[in-house]
């Protein structure tokens, strides 16, 4: 069985707020919802979030802030990331930096504090380079 895409709930004290940063710094296109029906779906590419208040999430003891991750194709795709979120004023956790785990990330957050790391894992980058890669 093949696994979907995951779909993070994103935890937000008011869905419409919390929508129009996602698509005003960060790209997004809101699909559907609202704060008044407590969930709002918004997407950008294949990449979908669920945002959620406070009372639709109480029944199920959810709660934030979340950290989810965004993996890329490339480090170039990364770097254009970063520099089109922070162009459109996104909040930036910390910028672009290749870590020792071959890892380039950079993190950046939502109002209510969730967090999103987009990386790109230059592991297979390095073993070609090196002729170790299969």
């Amino acid at each position: 069985m093949a696994f979907p895409a995951a779909v993070p709930e994103i935890p937000a004290a008011d869905v419409d707020a919390a929508a129009r940063y996602y698509v005003n710094n960060l790209g997004f296109t809101l699909d559907w919802g609202d704060d008044d029906g407590g969930i709002a779906g918004i997407s950008r590419g294949r990449c979908r979030l669920f945002i959620t208040n406070r009372a639709f999430r109480r029944s199920h003891g959810n709660v934030g802030p979340v950290l989810f991750w965004l993996n890329l194709s490339s480090k170039a795709e990364v770097d254009g990331l970063f520099a089109e979120w922070h162009a459109a004023n996104a909040t930036i956790v910390s910028a672009p930096e290749d870590k020792p785990w071959m890892l380039r990330e950079f993190t950046a957050a939502d109002p209510d504090g969730n967090q999103i790391r987009v990386f790109y894992d230059f592991r297979r980058d390095v073993e070609q380079a090196a002729g170790t890669g299969e």
